[in-house]
């Protein structure tokens, strides 16, 4: 049982080091894979925090962005408090407030506890995001016949780049402008394609420690197919290996079969790592 004096509220920009202990000392953390950390969505409406007598117990986060989706972005649980009752009550707060809104709830698992929770709370599998590596494989070099226009990506360049991003994917794997802004911040590499100087491709990439990670790439429905990816794909290689990189990395959902046609074309390979994503509409 959990002790009766509990309280639950939104966090605050007070709260900052007591969620960063939660974070980093506890076992049961789900962080999700974002440009933001769950310290910076403080403030958010939809950011709660567990008490008991006083002390953090447990913290939830489910921000939308963009509007429509709000992705768990944080849920973490001091070893005090069993992780199915935190969730209950964190959840259920959760639900109360976001409820009627016509947001969709999107969570990827990668700890098995939390996939449980999920699965008991009536959220459904989605899809698999699967993760494929280029260890500095050989590849086929593709000339640029189309005379696609490859250069680095400017903060002026974001408005462009947020519309193509929407007009690209469906909503819940959507970039906002605001998340782009962060993105490009923390980007190693980020190119923009243009063609007739218009944006019709683009790509952004960071540095880890075991060498790049290829977060994102997009090109106009339009013009998908015609070699675009490849070729800005291609480019991101020969920057890397110049940079002395020699293993890039990239998701993908394990039903978007253009997606891993084009990356296996290009020398990547599964690494056999998997995530579930799970969704919820409220």
């Amino acid at each position: 049982m959990i002790n009766t004096q509990v309280l639950i509220r939104p966090a605050v920009t007070t709260d900052q080091t007591r969620i960063a202990n939660l974070i980093y000392f506890e076992s049961k953390v789900h962080r999700h894979l974002d440009w933001r950390t769950p310290l910076d969505w403080i403030g958010a409406p939809e950011y709660w925090l567990l008490e008991q007598n006083g002390i953090p117990s447990a913290a939830l986060a489910c921000p939308p962005d963009p509007k429509t989706i709000a992705w768990l972005r944080l849920f973490a649980v001091a070893s005090s408090l069993p992780a199915s009752t935190a969730w209950d009550i964190l959840w259920g707060t959760a639900q109360s407030v976001m409820q009627g809104r016509g947001l969709t709830v999107a969570a990827i698992a990668v700890h098995d506890w939390l996939q449980e929770l999920l699965s008991t709370s009536g959220f459904i599998e989605r899809q698999q995001v699967v993760v494929l590596a280029q260890n500095n494989l050989p590849y086929r070099l593709k000339p640029n016949r189309l005379d696609l226009v490859i250069r680095p990506m400017t903060q002026a360049d974001l408005p462009e780049v947020a519309a193509l991003d929407a007009a690209s994917f469906e909503p819940i794997w959507q970039n906002s402008l605001t998340s782009l802004r962060f993105a490009l911040g923390m980007s190693e590499i980020s190119t923009v394609g243009l063609l007739n100087n218009q944006i019709v491709a683009y790509q952004l990439s960071t540095r880890n420690p075991f060498g790049a990670h290829l977060a994102r790439l997009a090109v106009q429905p339009g013009l998908q197919g015609h070699g675009l990816g490849y070729l800005l794909v291609q480019d991101l290689l020969q920057n890397l290996h110049q940079a002395g990189f020699s293993r890039l990395t990239v998701n993908t959902q394990n039903n978007n079969s253009a997606s891993l046609a084009l990356y296996e074309k290009i020398g990547f390979r599964r690494t056999g790592e998997h995530y579930t994503v799970f969704t919820r509409t409220l």
